[in-house]
């Protein structure tokens, strides 16, 4: 204890760290205040007894943003739709080789966020009203009122481009990444309120307390194996030749490439629930209610969707780590920093050789997070946990919080290790989920 008090107060000395840990802290703030402001004209009362609310579908979607999607809030839509618009743009860099280029350039840099923020425009004017009509009830919406439509879907999507701000201002002046930051504290907003409804819920005749502390434990347990799945990699050994430059000797060192065990990170879980999710997006039309398959489908519980869910993040994984990872790029730059992987040939055998290594660690990643997207249902269908609780046991929500937190913690520790302070732990070192690039480490 007397330990991480120390480690509390070396944390408060350092000026640039204190004024960014309070920058962070009222950006937040400010978000989750936003959280609790009902659109204008919204009757909150009637709209807390109103029966859309219970849906799997609504509780899926509204974790990411702390219950403000339920209450009809302002900031309702999140930063879903910039998450929406970041994703099109990274897969537009695959497919399009202009924008791929542009990726490489600063200058290109900037003009892709700024297509990102007007994609995020248009995405937010197309959600906003598909949310009103859908999730907001009739009896809680004005009556005889045109303009109130348009204004609210106006105000959703600029509500939606200043939780954006506050994301970028996060990154710029703050501590962590602005948006992965807003998305974890939105998710832990529920945290609490899960904790006790489960609470009470055992207390009440359920196990009493011995089944919570069992909960707690196995919910320990799970983010263990998170952390390891995240922090998890294989570490290819590089020799680089020595080269004279000048006075100076360059290189002559032996380094290592950092391969992840999941270099996909959460986008797997993020593309296969887009799908999956479909059917109960298409059981929200009337039409449509009562279609049996689909409505079976459309139970996060059932058999068919987690299998499917399982098959669809292995794939995804496995095709997400060929498009993130280029062995081949790896192999050229390594050649061209004079480095070799001791007993492989230089060029293609390098690239063979690094691609057979990512297969295999590829394949138990893809399995653990497999495994971790379907938890929730497992804890809520086996161990009988209620829903709210459930979706902390895994899924996108855990790896989120898990990953957004190792970086944040990684930032923090940097900053000690830089005033020769002691880090967070006492031996080894924090690592995110965002390994170093090679050229860094050939550099260094």
């Amino acid at each position: 204890m007397k330990g991480l008090l120390e480690t509390f107060k070396n944390i408060w000395r350092i000026e640039e760290l204190r004024k960014r840990i309070l920058i962070t802290l009222g950006l937040l703030l400010v978000y989750r205040i936003g959280s609790f402001i009902v659109l204008p004209g919204v009757d909150s009362a009637r709209l807390a007894g109103s029966s859309s609310g219970g849906s799997g579908l609504v509780d899926l979607l509204s974790i990411f943003t702390g219950g403000a999607f339920t209450r009809a809030s302002i900031f309702a839509l999140g930063v879903m739709p910039y998450i929406s618009a970041s994703i099109i743009m990274q897969l537009a860099g695959i497919a399009i080789p202009a924008v791929q280029k542009m990726q490489r350039e600063e200058s290109g840099r900037r003009k892709i966020n700024q297509w990102t923020r007007y994609i995020t425009i248009i995405i937010s004017l197309f959600q906003a009203p598909g949310y009103i009509l859908t999730y907001v009830d009739a009896e809680a919406r004005p009556v005889n009122d045109p303009m109130w439509m348009p204004t609210s879907v106006v105000i959703l999507t600029c509500s939606t481009l200043f939780i954006m701000w506050i994301g970028e201002r996060i990154t710029e002046r703050g501590l962590g990444n602005g948006v992965s930051l807003i998305i974890m504290i939105g998710i832990l907003a529920r945290l609490p309120e899960s904790f006790i409804q489960e609470f009470v819920s055992r207390m009440g005749g359920g196990g009493g307390l011995v089944a919570v502390l069992m909960e707690v434990a196995f919910w320990l347990l799970i983010i263990a194996g998170n952390i390891l799945l995240v922090q998890g990699t294989r570490r290819i050994p590089v020799q680089f030749a020595k080269r004279v430059v000048g006075n100076k000797q360059y290189g002559g060192v032996r380094n290592y490439v950092p391969l992840k065990v999941n270099a996909a990170g959460v986008m797997p879980i993020i593309f296969a629930q887009a799908i999956v999710l479909i059917p109960m997006y298409l059981t929200q039309i009337p039409a449509l209610r009562d279609v049996q398959w689909m409505a079976r489908f459309s139970d996060y519980k059932s058999v068919g969707y987690n299998i499917t869910l399982f098959l669809m993040v292995v794939a995804f994984t496995y095709f997400y780590t060929a498009i993130t990872v280029n062995p081949n790029q790896l192999a050229d730059d390594m050649k061209r920093n004079g480095g070799f992987i001791p007993g492989v040939k230089p060029g293609k055998a390098t690239a063979g050789h690094i691609d057979e290594l990512l297969s295999r660690i590829t394949l138990p990643g893809a399995i653990f997070l497999g495994i971790v997207a379907i938890l929730p249902a497992l804890a809520g269908g086996v161990l009988g946990i209620k829903d709210g609780f459930a979706q902390f046991f895994g899924g996108t929500s855990l790896l989120i919080m898990v990953g957004v937190l190792l970086d944040t913690l990684q930032q923090i520790e940097s900053h000690l290790l830089m005033r020769h302070y002691d880090g967070l732990m006492k031996t080894g070192r924090i690592k995110g989920r965002q390994s170093a690039t090679y050229s860094s480490m050939a550099a260094g």
